[in-house]
């Protein structure tokens, strides 16, 4: 039997059969041969994630075949890409046809479609996750029919499809609103910690791209930020915290260190004093740990099941070596987050069970019912997913 297992190398299991898809008919005659079996199917997108998305399933589909833009519409400002493309391939052929992204994340080798369907983002005050650019999903739901979405077809009920979690079926092809191309310039520099705590509303209130990483046994911040900028990209590229180059160039880093990671978002309100507490944790309780927590801002969107859903937010993570037992470290962060009603990453280590979801998510049963009209036999849902849902 084949193995699957995620990048850190962490989740895994073996499995009945990966199945490689070139083509939307392929897809949909996979899924239609199914017929009345009971057989589960999970999309591996690029692996990336550190949440149970795909283990705990019969069969694995790799879409890394169906891959590549479609289309650019200059006058509505989207471009239609294949789901399997990896997010780092995009960069060039966009600013080719004076597009790019309106936002992306620290890593780029996620699919387009494993990151916008766990709510994938970047850093900025007024920039939403990936997944709100969305215009339109084409997708092979649970029977085997191809399914176009868009809220032209769902109405408002088209949010719920945007963070799908792989759940109402396997996407094909992604039509996303983007902008024109821009250049970035960024400045990084070090503050202590009672340094950066003395500054971190004036950060989050005079800058729109402001992001850190702490690292705890040094009590030392590494602060960025980003302004647009029309001066002519620096080549070579700089290191982190030093360039100038088009925004594809700049946003994404390597981070080539295999670790775990724990995400929560905060109501951007609240997003300096749940990091006061979770720097204090680490000073006190867990002086051992070496990796840094990253600190970003992220806009409010509509999506039913998006970290950011009606709130403008701040994420926190953490970070451990994958080596290394994480689950008190965690459990500890978790704590915290969850008196200031943090919501977790989709694609990354949580311990919540469904009615604290529920509690979180005002749309969560209404994200169920519309799913179960996309995949009634559900054909779609791996241990993790059964787990959560409503009863």
């Amino acid at each position: 039997m084949p193995y699957w297992q995620n990048w850190s190398g962490r989740l895994g299991e073996k499995v009945r059969d990966i199945h490689f898809a070139r083509s939307q008919g392929d897809i949909a005659g996979l899924i239609g041969g199914l017929g009345s079996t009971a057989v589960r199917l999970r999309v591996a997108g690029a692996g990336h994630s550190h949440a149970p998305l795909v283990v705990g399933t019969d069969r694995v589909l790799d879409l890394s075949g169906l891959s590549g833009v479609i289309a650019c519409d200059q006058d509505r400002m989207t471009a239609t890409i294949r789901a399997g493309t990896p997010i780092y391939t995009l960069g060039a052929v966009l600013q080719e046809a004076g597009m790019a992204l309106k936002s992306q994340g620290d890593i780029d080798r996620q699919t387009l479609a494993g990151a916008c369907a766990t709510g994938t983002h970047g850093s900025g005050r007024y920039l939403q996750n990936l997944s709100a650019s969305i215009e339109s999903l084409t997708l092979v739901d649970g029977q085997g029919k191809v399914r176009v979405c868009s809220a032209t077809h769902q109405g408002t009920d088209f949010e719920a499809l945007k963070v799908g979690l792989g759940a109402f079926g396997v996407v094909t092809e992604i039509e996303i609103a983007v902008r024109e191309s821009f250049k970035l310039k960024e400045q990084g520099f070090s503050l202590t910690g009672d340094e950066l705590m003395a500054q971190l509303e004036g950060f989050d209130d005079s800058h729109d791209r402001f992001e850190f990483f702490w690292q705890p046994q040094q009590d030392q911040a590494m602060v960025k930020i980003m302004v647009e900028t029309d001066e002519e990209p620096v080549y070579p590229v700089a290191e982190e915290g030093k360039r100038c180059a088009y925004n594809y160039e700049v946003l994404p880093n390597h981070r080539p260190h295999r670790h775990t990671e724990m995400e929560y978002s905060i109501a951007a309100e609240h997003g300096p004093a749940c990091f006061a507490e979770i720097r204090a944790l680490l000073q006190t309780e867990f002086q051992e740990v070496a990796w840094p927590v990253e600190y970003r801002r992220v806009a409010q969107d509509d999506a039913w099941l998006s970290n950011a859903y009606q709130r403008d937010t701040v994420t926190i993570s953490v970070h451990q070596d994958v080596n290394a037992d994480e689950t008190q470290y965690y459990q500890a962060c978790e704590t915290i987050f969850k008196r200031y009603r943090g919501r977790p990453h989709w694609g990354k280590v949580h311990y919540l069970e469904g009615a604290a979801l529920a509690d979180l998510y005002p749309k969560w049963r209404e994200w169920w019912q519309m799913r179960d009209m996309f995949d009634p036999k559900q054909r779609f849902l791996n241990d993790f997913l059964r787990a959560v849902r409503p009863s």
